[in-house]
């Protein structure tokens, strides 16, 4: 097996068992198009250094529904097109947009510096907010949240990539892990999600 299909596969694996991690159906729970992982066990922490330079914790966004998304910015397509579907959403929702803040973290730390993370994420959508850290303290983040992460070796000219898982996390605005949305769902599934989210007690 190619080190890339045991990539796919852990990747597969690994979100086989983010869906599976939820709580038992609940009638009077929101009507989630998205994966419900309501009670997941991961996801719960995540301390990097923003965008803005400042450490920045889950705890620093109490009281909004945040979307949390893995990636990097030399990504030639699934990362930007990700965040142009943030940024639809984020249109979309209008002035409930203010209650929503996502989160792009890269899985590139060596390139995404928090000054790099400044020119390319806000680009999508002002509100954005770019993580970085260490090595070491992006490593934590990705299995905290069950990110497979894997650098492919450099070419010629240096250049190289880093695959990734690409689901997306969102927490409610009392900063409980909720939703596990498809990198492959429609911008459409997280604008009602997030709806659902914000108008819940």
């Amino acid at each position: 097996m190619t080190a890339r299909r045991r990539f796919s596969a852990a990747c597969i694996a690994l979100g086989l068992a983010a869906l599976a991690t939820g709580c038992s159906p609940d009638p009077a729970a929101p009507a989630f198009q998205a994966t419900d992982i309501t009670g997941a066990t991961f996801g719960r922490t995540l301390a990097l250094t923003g965008h803005d330079g400042r450490p920045r914790t889950l705890a620093d966004f109490s009281g909004k529904a945040v979307v949390v998304f893995f990636g990097f910015t030399h990504c030639p397509d699934v990362c930007p097109t990700a965040l142009a579907r943030f940024a639809t959403v984020m249109k979309a929702l209008g002035p409930e947009a203010d209650r929503v803040q996502v989160l792009f973290v890269t899985v590139d730390p060596e390139r995404d510096t928090a000054a790099v993370l400044s020119q390319y994420v806000p680009a999508f959508d002002p509100r954005f907010l770019g993580l970085t850290g260490t090595a070491e303290e992006v490593t934590v983040a990705a299995k905290e949240f069950r990110i497979v992460v894997q650098k492919q070796a450099q070419g010629a000219d240096g250049d190289y990539t880093v695959d990734h898982s690409a689901g997306i996390y969102v927490f409610d605005p009392q900063g409980r892990l909720r939703l596990y949305v498809a990198p492959n769902q429609d911008a459409t599934v997280l604008e009602h999600d997030l709806r659902e989210l914000l108008k819940a007690p």
